[in-house]
């Protein structure tokens, strides 16, 4: 499969924020499927300038960047924006350990959402 398209616009990273949340060690993953009928994926990355200067926020993208060119493209979902948000444990978290990681959230962010899930959690809108 092809590698996923990133996405550059503002407006595309907070549509993402809409969509389901799956929290991790190293990231948190926002999967948004869009309704635009293009079946392509799009990745994209932020990290906060709280974990550090721009050398270690983009040593961590790098890191991010990566995972998702070894996983996204036979566990991601077609047609959707995936963002993953760096966190700090994102630097020092064992590179397979982050792989895996990755497909956990990825799989975890496809399930339905639980009846008894409450509004906030899950499929946020």
């Amino acid at each position: 499969m092809r590698a996923p398209e990133t996405i550059r616009q503002r407006r595309d990273f907070l549509a993402a924020n809409q969509g389901r949340r799956v929290p991790s060690a190293g990231f948190v993953l926002l999967v948004r499927q869009r309704e635009d009928g293009s079946d392509t994926m799009r990745a994209g990355y932020t990290v906060t300038k709280k974990i550090g200067n721009s050398v270690i926020r983009n040593r961590l993208k790098r890191r991010l960047r990566e995972i998702v060119l070894l996983t996204l493209p036979a566990h991601g979902h077609s047609g959707a924006d995936h963002v993953l948000i760096g966190r700090e444990a994102g630097l020092t978290r064992d590179f397979a350990v982050l792989k895996a990681d990755l497909e956990k959230a990825l799989a975890k962010a496809h399930l339905p959402p639980k009846d008894t899930e409450k509004p906030w959690q899950g499929n946020r809108r």
